[in-house]
C-alpha cells in the first residue's frame, strides 16, 4: 500500500518524488466472441472499431451489464489520455489492481506486457512507450469459458455469476529512477523490534553514495529510526540493527536491484490488536548527496499471531476465534463494493455482532477491505481462489497467486491466516480425481506448499486445506452443516468426537502432528430472504434466479412461485414476507445452539459462521444480500459476544412436577478474569451463585430445577379440559461486579424455551388401538385400550409395515398410522412415498424448514414453526409426492428455494378410512417424551373421532 501523491498536491513537504494519476473512468469497450481482434488490428492506436463498441466506466465487471451477463471470452478496452510532459529521471508504470483473467496491454501501438490472473495487482514499465501529448492504451482481456485449471473461486458452475474484465483501478504511476520497489516489515515482539526488508533499484546512481533512512512513526511522531548506507558490498552484516544487502537482477526492465534489510528497535511499542488497532507509518527514504530521491510509505502493525499447545496466540495471549465467512459479492456490482463505505459498514456490522475475525472466502480480499480491517481491528483469514482440477497448470497458478497475495498483503496486520486450498477444490475434489485422503503425490505437494508459505511469511498461521483432509497445517478445521434442534444431539456428539479424536481429520501424519487448534470453520443454517423484497430491489427476478447450472430446485430460485403454490405454505403464511420472517427465526434458533455448543468446549479454538450476508441463491447470511437485517439480528450478539451466558437444560421438554438437570456456563473470551453473579429463573423461581470466569475460559454451574408452569398462565388455563401444555422461558443472567461503573462490563443474558406438559391432566385416548411391540406396551401402561388383533372394534391401527390386512382395515373404514422403525426408517409400503433426509450433517437439512398447520400442535408450537418442543423426535424421513388437494398436511417441510416438499405428519383418505404417515420418531418415546406423548394422544383421538 504505497502512497502515491498527486503531482499538483504540495501540502506534504515530505512528499517523495513519485506520484500517480488515475486512469479510471470512461473507456471504450468491445466484445470479441470470435477472438479476431488482433487480426483486425484492434490493437493499433488508430484502429476503427465496429460501431457496437460503446463506453463503459472502469473499474467494472462486464457482467454488470445485462447484455454481457453470460458472456465469456475476449473483450477489448481502450482509452487515451494527454500528458503535458514526461517527467525526467523517472520511470512510468501502468498498474492494474485486478483484471480477470488473461490481460494483454498495448501503449501507443507497442505491446508492453501481459498477465494471467484475476484478483491481484500487476504493472508494466512503460517508460519507453510513453509520449508527451496524447497516449493510447488498449487492453485485451480473455476470460475463458473453461475455468477448470485456473483459480476462479465460486464463479460460475455450480455457484455464482461469472466475473470478467477490469474490475479494480487502473493507475499511471511515476517513480524515480533510483527508487524503492518493495518494503516488508516483520514484527518481532519478543525483542520489541521490526525487521524491515526492502528492495532498491539504484538506476544510474552509484549505490555507494545512496543511503536509506527508515522511520516508524506513531501519530506523526518518530518512534524508531535508522539510517543505513546502500551498498552491495556489505552483505550479511548482522541482524542487530545493522543492514544486510544483496544484489540481483529482477523483472524491472532488467534493472539491477539491491535487497536490503535493517532492524528498527522500539522502546515501548504499541501492539496491534482488535481492541487497539494501532498502526505505525513506515517510511523508507533514499538520499543521495543529502537530497531525497525517493520515499516509500506504508503502514504496519506490531502484531504476532501463532499457535501453541492447541491454542491461538495473538501477541502472546490466548485468543478464541469468533469468525464469520464473507464472500464479497454485491448484488449489482459483484466483486466491486457498491459504495465507498461498503467495507467499513461490513466490518462495523461484524464487530457489532461480536465477531473478531472475517474469513474472506476462496478469493483474495479487496485491498480496500484490508485497509479498513487494519484500521478497525478486524482479524482476517485470507485464501486464494481455487481451480477445479489438479494439473500442472493449476498448481502453478495457485502458487503464483499465493506468492502475489503474500507480497501484496505482507504488511497488513489484520491478515492472520492464509489458507492454501478449500475442501480439496483443485486438489482432489473433482469427480475423476483421486482424493487428497489417499493420493500420496497430492499430499506431498500440499506439504511442500505449506512449507514454502511458512518460509516466505513466518508472521501468520497456515491452513492447508480448509475443512477437509489435512496434511500439514496450523489449523485443524472442519466444515459441518448441522441444523438444530432437528440434529442437536448429533451435533453435540460430533463436536465431542472431534475434540477427542483430532487425528481423524488428517489424511496422513507423515508431515505434521495432529496437534493444531481445532476450528469449525464452516457451520450455519439457511434463512429465506423476502422474495418480494428481492424482486423490488432488482426490479423483477434477479438474473441469478435462472442460472443454467443451478439444476437442483433447492438452489434454483426460478420457479419458486409455482413450487410455493404446490405446497400448503400459502394456507399457513400470508406471503413471502411472512414466510421469510418465520424461516429466519428458525435460522436463529439453530445457529444459537450450534455456536453455543462450541463455546462451552475448552478444547475448541474457535468457529467461523457461514455467513455474514446472503450471496445470490445461498441464503444462510445473517443479513440479506443487500446487507439488510434479518428478523433475528438484534438478538444475535448476545450469543456471540466476548462475554456470554449459555444454558444447557437436560431437555427442552418436561412433565410438570419433575426435576430437570441444568448446566449453566459463563463464557469469557476476554483477556481478564471477570467476577459477578449468575442468576437463573424458571417458572418464577430464581436462584443465584457468585462465579469467577477466567480469561479466555468458561465457568460452569450444575444444578436442578423443579418443573412447573408459570403461575399466571396456569391460573388462566385452570378451567381448561384439555391437557395443559405451556412453553416457559428458562432465563439466565450474568451480572459482572463492575457492570454499573462507567467502564464496566455489561450484563449478559440468555434464555431457552422449556415446553411443559401437565401429566396429571393428560387425557388418555379412549380409542381401541391395534399396536405391536414396545409402543403397544407403552400405550397399555398409559391406560390406552390396546389389542394385537385387527378385530371389528379397532379404531386405529399403528404399524411400521403396511400389509394387505392393514390395507383392508383402512379400506373398510379404519384409521391407520404408519410409524418408523427404531432406526427412524419407514417401510416402502402403503400409499405414501418417502424421502430420506440426509444424516447427520448436510446442506439440504441445513436449508430445511418445518411448518405446522394443525390443531394438534397449535398450542404447542411457536407461530406455525417447529422448534425445541420436538427435541429428539425429528424425523429421518418425510412423506413425499404429496397433493394438497388430497392430503391433509399437518406438518410441512421444504428445503432451500421451496424444494423437496414433504411432511412428517400427513393424513390421506384410503377407501372408507385413512392412512397417516407419522415419520416423527415418537412411537418408541411414548410415555417418556412429554410433547411426543401428547401429540400421539391427540392424533389417536383425532382419528378415532373421525371414524
Amino acid at each position: 500500500m504505497t502512497t502515491e501523491p498527486n503531482p499538483d498536491d504540495h501540502s506534504d513537504d515530505r512528499a517523495p518524488l513519485r506520484y500517480e494519476r488515475s486512469l479510471n473512468g470512461s473507456w471504450e469497450f468491445l466484445t470479441d466472441p470470435e477472438r479476431s481482434g488482433r487480426s483486425r488490428g484492434w490493437d493499433e492506436p488508430d484502429a476503427v472499431w465496429p460501431a457496437r463498441a460503446h463506453t463503459v466506466t472502469v473499474p467494472r465487471v462486464w457482467q454488470e451489464d445485462d447484455a454481457y451477463r453470460s458472456y465469456t471470452g475476449t473483450a477489448w478496452y481502450r482509452r487515451s489520455f494527454d500528458l503535458e510532459n514526461v517527467p525526467e529521471e523517472t520511470h512510468a508504470f501502468l498498474r492494474f489492481d485486478a483484471v480477470d483473467y488473461e490481460t494483454t496491454v498495448w501503449l501507443n501501438g507497442e505491446r508492453v506486457g501481459e498477465n494471467r490472473g484475476g484478483y491481484l495487482p500487476f504493472e508494466f514499465d512503460i517508460t519507453d512507450s510513453l509520449n508527451a501529448g496524447e497516449n493510447h492504451i488498449i487492453v485485451c482481456v480473455t476470460d475463458p469459458e473453461d475455468l477448470s485449471e485456473i483459480p476462479h473461486g465460486k464463479q460460475g458452475d455450480p455457484w455464482y455469476t461469472r466475473i470478467s474484465g477490469i474490475w479494480q483501478s487502473v493507475t499511471l504511476a511515476f517513480r524515480p529512477e533510483t527508487r524503492i520497489v518493495d518494503v516488508r516489515v516483520t514484527p518481532d515482539l519478543e525483542n520489541d523490534q521490526a525487521k524491515v526488508a526492502f528492495e532498491i533499484v539504484p538506476g544510474p546512481a552509484d549505490p555507494n553514495v545512496v543511503s536509506a533512512t527508515l522511520e516508524a512513526r506513531l501519530d506523526g511522531a518518530v518512534d524508531a529510526q535508522m539510517t543505513v548506507p546502500v551498498t552491495a558490498s556489505d552483505a550479511n552484516r548482522g541482524d542487530d540493527g545493522d543492514s544486510d544487502a544483496e544484489t540481483h537482477t529482477d523483472a524491472y526492465a532488467d534493472e539491477s536491484t539491491i535487497e536490503m534489510s535493517a532492524v528498527l528497535c522500539f522502546d515501548d511499542p504499541v501492539y496491534w490488536s482488535p481492541d487497539n488497532p494501532t498502526l505505525y507509518d513506515i517510511s523508507v527514504t533514499l538520499e543521495r548527496n543529502n537530497s531525497v530521491v525517493d520515499r516509500y510509505n506504508d503502514t504496519f502493525g506490531m502484531r504476532s499471531f501463532e499457535t501453541r499447545n492447541g491454542e491461538f496466540l495473538l501477541n502472546g495471549d490466548p485468543i478464541t476465534i469468533r469468525g464469520v465467512l464473507e464472500q464479497g459479492y454485491y448484488p449489482e456490482t459483484f466483486y466491486r463494493p457498491h459504495d465507498e463505505n461498503a467495507f467499513t459498514a461490513e466490518i462495523d456490522l461484524a464487530s457489532d455482532l461480536g465477531f473478531n475475525l472475517i474469513r474472506k472466502h476462496v478469493k483474495p480480499a479487496h485491498p480496500d477491505f484490508l485497509e479498513a480491517a487494519d484500521r478497525m481491528g478486524m482479524l482476517v483469514w485470507q485464501e486464494p481462489a481455487n481451480p477445479t482440477r489438479y494439473t500442472d497448470r493449476s498448481r502453478t497458478e495457485v502458487r503464483g497467486q499465493l506468492e502475489a497475495l503474500i507480497d501484496r498483503d505482507y504488511n497488513r496486520p489484520s491478515v492472520v491466516v492464509w489458507s492454501l486450498y478449500n475442501e480439496e477444490w483443485g486438489i482432489g475434489h473433482h469427480d475423476i480425481e483421486e482424493t487428497l485422503w489417499t493420493d500420496v503425490e497430492k499430499q506431498r505437494f500440499l506439504a511442500e506448499c505449506y512449507e514454502w508459505v511458512q518460509s516466505v511469511d513466518p508472521t501468520r498461521v497456515i491452513c492447508d486445506n480448509s475443512g477437509w483432509a489435512h496434511v500439514a497445517t496450523d489449523i485443524n478445521d472442519y466444515h459441518r452443516y448441522y441444523v438444530s434442534p432437528d440434529q442437536a444431539s448429533q451435533w453435540a456428539a460430533d463436536v465431542t468426537h472431534i475434540c477427542h479424536n483430532p487425528g481423524d481429520n488428517y489424511a496422513t501424519v507423515e508431515f505434521d502432528e495432529p496437534d493444531a487448534p481445532i476450528v469449525i470453520s464452516e457451520l450455519g443454517t439457511w434463512g429465506l430472504p423476502d422474495v418480494d423484497d428481492l424482486r423490488e430491489h432488482y426490479g423483477g427476478d434477479p438474473h441469478w434466479f435462472d442460472h443454467e447450472f443451478l439444476v437442483e430446485a433447492l438452489k434454483r430460485p426460478d420457479g419458486i412461485d409455482d413450487r410455493f403454490q404446490r405446497t400448503t405454505l400459502p394456507d399457513v403464511f400470508d406471503d413471502y414476507t411472512d414466510l421469510s420472517a418465520a424461516w429466519q427465526r428458525r435460522e436463529f434458533t439453530s445457529i444459537k445452539h450450534l455456536i453455543e455448543e462450541l463455546r462451552i468446549r475448552e478444547s475448541m479454538g474457535g468457529y467461523v459462521l457461514t455467513e455474514l450476508s446472503d450471496t445470490e441463491w445461498e441464503f444462510n447470511g445473517l443479513v440479506t444480500a443487500y446487507r439488510e437485517s434479518k428478523s433475528f439480528l438484534s438478538a444475535f450478539s448476545a450469543v456471540n459476544d466476548e462475554l456470554a451466558v449459555v444454558l444447557r437444560p437436560e431437555s427442552h421438554v418436561a412433565w410438570v412436577g419433575g426435576e430437570k438437570h441444568l448446566e449453566l456456563y459463563v463464557v469469557n473470551d476476554g483477556r481478564r478474569t471477570v467476577t459477578g453473579t449468575l442468576e437463573w429463573t424458571f417458572a418464577e423461581r430464581t436462584a443465584t451463585k457468585a462465579v469467577s470466569v477466567p480469561a479466555n475460559g468458561a465457568t460452569s454451574v450444575s444444578t436442578t430445577i423443579p418443573v412447573a408452569m408459570a403461575v399466571s398462565e396456569s391460573d388462566t388455563l385452570s378451567e381448561s379440559t384439555e391437557p395443559v401444555v405451556q412453553t416457559v422461558d428458562l432465563v439466565a443472567t450474568f451480572v459482572p461486579d463492575n457492570s454499573n461503573t462507567t467502564d464496566g462490563i455489561p450484563t449478559v443474558s440468555t434464555s431457552e424455551p422449556i415446553t411443559v406438559v401437565d401429566a396429571s391432566r393428560k387425557q388418555t385416548p379412549e380409542a381401541t388401538v391395534y399396536a405391536e411391540g414396545l409402543f403397544a406396551s407403552r400405550l397399555a401402561e398409559a391406560g390406552v385400550p390396546v389389542t394385537h388383533s385387527l378385530s371389528g372394534n379397532v379404531d386405529v391401527a399403528v404399524t411400521s409395515d403396511i400389509t394387505t390386512r392393514i390395507e383392508d382395515f383402512a379400506t373398510s373404514g379404519g384409521a391407520v398410522i404408519q410409524v418408523p422403525n427404531r432406526d427412524g426408517e419407514m417401510h416402502a409400503t402403503g400409499p405414501f412415498s418417502y424421502r430420506l433426509l440426509p444424516q447427520p450433517a448436510n446442506w439440504n437439512t441445513a436449508a430445511g424448514f418445518y411448518y405446522q398447520d394443525s390443531p394438534l400442535l397449535a398450542d404447542i408450537c411457536d407461530d406455525r414453526t417447529l422448534g425445541w418442543e420436538l427435541e429428539g423426535c425429528y424425523p429421518h424421513v418425510v412423506g413425499a409426492e404429496l397433493n394438497p388437494s388430497v392430503d391433509r398436511v399437518h406438518v410441512g417441510y421444504v428445503e432451500g428455494w421451496i424444494a423437496n416438499w414433504g411432511s412428517p405428519l400427513v393424513i390421506r383418505g384410503y377407501g372408507k378410512g385413512s392412512m397417516t404417515a407419522l415419520t416423527f420418531r415418537l412411537a418408541h418415546q411414548y410415555g417418556r417424551h412429554p410433547v411426543g406423548t401428547l401429540l400421539c394422544d391427540r392424533l389417536l383421538r383425532w382419528l378415532s373421532d373421525r371414524q
